[in-house]
């Protein structure tokens, strides 16, 4: 829907800067704040730290003078209480307006100073007279950009709205009667218009807070149309056609055979849904969960198994060369003891090498194929791809994700199999991940004993050296892991090189190994193979080693400046350890100064080890778009729904979209428009 304003065309560029196109847009642009011009507090009233308006009239102005910029007013209000202003910035043309008898308008907090009443840089109007007419409703600040003035938003605001027409694919009383509330709910235009202009009467605390009737409607209109989404996307895919692929018994009994451990009862479960699904004509669309060390790499190659065994090709998408690296040591042996062609695709291989794999992929001479974002170029073709796997999938962008969907000419969809070692909380789960069937690793294999996670004082780093001497000389191996590999002035951590060259002085006759991001793709294997053959003893690493590695022996991981770290990733690097039989310790250094967020982390990482526990909390202190890797694919996120204070709604529009879609069908106009309204095409950038 076109806006039709006549607002100058700067104007119009700063609102695109906003995402301000359409009317829909400009009503989802919601207030930052309100200010209360609509009631005047005389000054004898007024208390020491409460924000008022007050009527004055000017008595005396200090133009700032050379080298000072404040700006300071003398002025009284009809009872003859005078307030001092200081404003720290004028402007000359303000200043011109500013002159002694002229009377304003004044907002802002009052404080009792040495020689009485002061307010500093207040808002402030001219006005005719004491007690000219007041405001009727309290009057919206919103987020702006350079040059856009707030009368300006508030205009086109405004307009959007007397032009805009909601579509409300569920009336208000059937949303009322879904939620089981006793609060009568209004339609959504009117809701959107008393939170951009609340009247006076309005109880801004309740507003502010979002638990206002009129809020609690837009809430459900957001968290509808989300899910209508999501479950719209999810039908839609049921219609379009996946290779079927027969269960193998035999040939899965046979890999089976093959592995050192039998799998748990959940990695069994699991194996059997994605099975499952494998075997039906339309795509699977799988997440598969599991907490660090919970085998999720093994289920994934038995579920790849299946798919080679009915003659199809799998791609394995991995986030980082090392990773990729993990996975294809991982996965050949026991593919080249089933007979099975499968192959190692990076950016770092020579051309010729990488058109020689172009080759053989396309002509179907390889089963498996494990890569890097090398997998997603254009110029790679597969013959006959049946399955696409993507390991740490919040490391890539949606459409990233997705691109492996469309490597196929016949009109079939291979089936994807997404995996994350980052629990995903229930809540987030049923709002942004709607659409996927979701599969959980609860279980980890026996034998592994809880990892001791200790906090120390950065300062005590030298101490540590004993420690790490007993650790080795017990056969045991240690990760030493730097959040930098160069000196930062803003951050102030001491880089990799440097900790690499004082462990090498102090563990003398220790073999101590240095990777980082900056190395080439064959120095990092070679440091790493040195280190899970026990050659290097410590590693020192920035957070390449965060995913992957699997080093048994490894039994202390050392993680310095812990609180610059993230927590699931605290969590990930922590996991590096304690995949042996020996006790395993995770040692966090932490900077002498901690801001509220880092403490969060700290607390968390050191009182939890459940994953699902660590993710509720992460998400909590970061949010679902960096949590969920949606960010840098554009993907809408809430504007105005919070995931955690309505998590109790959520079910309830959850059940109403399934109601809606059962009723209407995926392409009611009405559906369609809501989901505009709120994604803005959130499904062709999707590809759904």
């Amino acid at each position: 829907m076109a806006v039709n304003r006549q607002t100058p065309h700067e104007s119009e560029r700063r609102f695109k800067l906003l995402g301000l196109i359409r009317d829909e847009d400009f009503a989802l642009h919601f207030p930052l704040r309100y200010e209360d011009w609509t009631r005047i507090t005389p000054l004898k009233e007024a208390k020491d730290g409460q924000s008022v308006q007050c009527d004055l009239q000017i008595l005396s102005v200090q133009a700032p003078q050379p080298g000072r910029q404040t700006c300071r007013l003398t002025a009284a209000d009809a009872q003859g209480t005078p307030l001092q202003l200081s404003f720290f910035k004028v402007f000359p043309s303000q200043l011109a307006q500013w002159q002694p008898g002229r009377h304003i308008r004044v907002q802002g907090e009052i404080k009792l100073g040495i020689l009485g009443l002061e307010m500093a840089h207040p808002s402030l109007r001219l006005i005719r007279r004491f007690g000219e007419a007041l405001e009727k409703q309290l009057t919206a600040v919103y987020p702006t950009t350079a040059g856009l003035t707030q009368w300006v938003l508030r205009r086109a605001v405004q307009q959007a709205l007397e032009r805009l027409q909601w579509p409300e694919p569920a009336s208000a009383a059937r949303l009322q009667h879904v939620l089981g509330s006793k609060q009568a709910l209004v339609g959504m235009m009117q809701a959107l218009i008393f939170i951009h202009q609340p009247p006076a009467s309005a109880a801004l605390a309740l507003i502010e807070e979002r638990s206002d009737p009129h809020c609690l409607r837009v809430i459900c209109d957001e968290l509808l149309a989300q899910q209508l989404g999501l479950q719209r996307a999810r039908r839609r895919r049921a219609t379009r056609a996946a290779p079927t692929m027969l269960a193998m018994t035999e040939r899965l009994d046979e890999a089976l055979s093959h592995l050192p451990f039998a799998l748990t009862e959940a990695q069994s479960r699991v194996l059997r849904e994605i099975n499952a699904d494998l075997q039906r004509p339309i795509p699977m669309h799988r997440l598969l969960q599991g907490d660090v060390g919970s085998g999720k790499t093994v289920i994934a190659l038995l579920a790849a198994l299946q798919a080679i065994a009915c003659g199809y090709q799998v791609a394995l998408l991995a986030p980082t060369e090392i990773l990729a690296e993990q996975h294809a040591a991982k996965c050949l042996p026991l593919l080249q003891k089933l007979g099975l062609r499968s192959a190692r695709l990076s950016g770092g291989l020579k051309a010729s090498a990488k058109r020689q794999l172009r080759e053989a992929i396309a002509a179907q001479e390889l089963d498996l194929v494990i890569g890097t974002h090398a997998l997603l170029e254009a110029s790679i073709h597969f013959a006959n791809l049946g399955l696409a796997i993507v390991d740490e999938q919040h490391r890539f962008g949606v459409n990233q994700r997705l691109s492996l969907r469309h490597k196929r000419e016949d009109g079939l969809e291979p089936h994807l199999l997404m995996m994350s070692a980052t629990p995903i909380p229930r809540t987030l789960a049923m709002s942004y991940l709607a659409d996927l069937d979701v599969s959980v690793i609860d279980e980890l294999p026996p034998g592994r004993s809880p990892i001791r996670t200790r906090l120390l004082k950065a300062s005590k780093r030298m101490e540590l050296m004993q420690m790490i001497r007993q650790e080795v000389e017990a056969l045991h191996q240690v990760y030493w892991v730097c959040p930098l590999i160069e000196e930062s002035e803003v951050l102030d951590l001491r880089h990799a090189e440097e900790s690499f060259e004082q462990l090498t002085q102090a563990l003398v006759g220790i073999k101590v190994g240095l990777v980082h991001g900056r190395l080439t793709a064959d120095e990092k294997q070679s440091v790493m193979q040195a280190f899970q053959s026990g050659e290097v003893k410590v590693l020192v690493a920035t957070t390449v080693i965060e995913v992957g590695v699997d080093v048994p022996q490894a039994s202390l991981m050392v993680i310095e400046h812990a609180e610059r770290f993230g927590l699931a990733q605290l969590h990930q690097l922590r996991g590096r350890v304690g995949r042996g039989r020996a006790q395993s310790q995770c040692l966090l250094l932490y900077g002498e100064s901690l801001g509220p967020a880092a403490k969060a982390r700290l607390k968390a990482i050191y009182q939890h080890q459940d994953g699902f526990a660590i993710a509720q909390e992460d998400l909590r202190i970061r949010g679902p778009g960096e949590f969920l890797g949606l960010r840098q694919s554009g993907l809408s996120l809430l504007r105005f729904a919070d995931l955690e204070r309505d998590a109790g709604i959520l079910p309830a529009m959850r059940e109403l979209a399934t109601a809606l879609l059962d009723e209407r069908g995926c392409d009611d106009p009405t559906i369609t428009a809501l989901i505009a309204c709120w994604q803005g095409g959130i499904e062709d950038r999707l590809k759904v």
